[in-house]
């Protein structure tokens, strides 16, 4: 199948005045959270809440900052969401994607917009 990438557009709501910022990052629906280098987080002032225990697919388990509130866009689609701080690549996980409403398609390597619900992000609340 490969590797699939996802533009996103980044922004702290707790800092307006600083620029958002566009990056490309991995889908992943092995992760649940959205992950971002420390260096990402350092540009966007978002202010950690806490420590989080993680387990890598290695079986590992390490300490990292959880951070937020990150803004985080998709085409029509805009959802707050806690990031993990964490590596050296953004990662788009199942919890972002899912509050985005978003699909991938392996056919096309690509994240798309939930094409059942177009202009209009779904969430099952039941």
């Amino acid at each position: 199948m490969g590797l699939i990438y996802a533009t996103l557009t980044l922004r702290n709501p707790r800092r307006s005045e600083l620029a958002s910022m566009e990056l490309t990052a991995l889908a992943d629906t092995g992760a649940l959270h959205l992950v971002l280098p420390a260096h990402i987080a350092m540009q966007m002032q978002i202010q950690e809440k806490e420590q989080r225990e993680v387990v890598l697919a290695d079986g590992s388990v390490h300490k990292v900052p959880y951070a937020g509130p990150v803004e985080v866009s998709f085409k029509n689609r805009t959802a707050f969401v806690g990031a993990l701080i964490m590596g050296d690549q953004p990662l788009l996980g199942a919890i972002p994607m899912e509050d985005l409403d978003l699909v991938l398609s392996p056919a096309t390597r690509s994240v798309e917009v939930n094409p059942f619900s177009p202009n209009i992000p779904l969430s099952i609340v039941k």
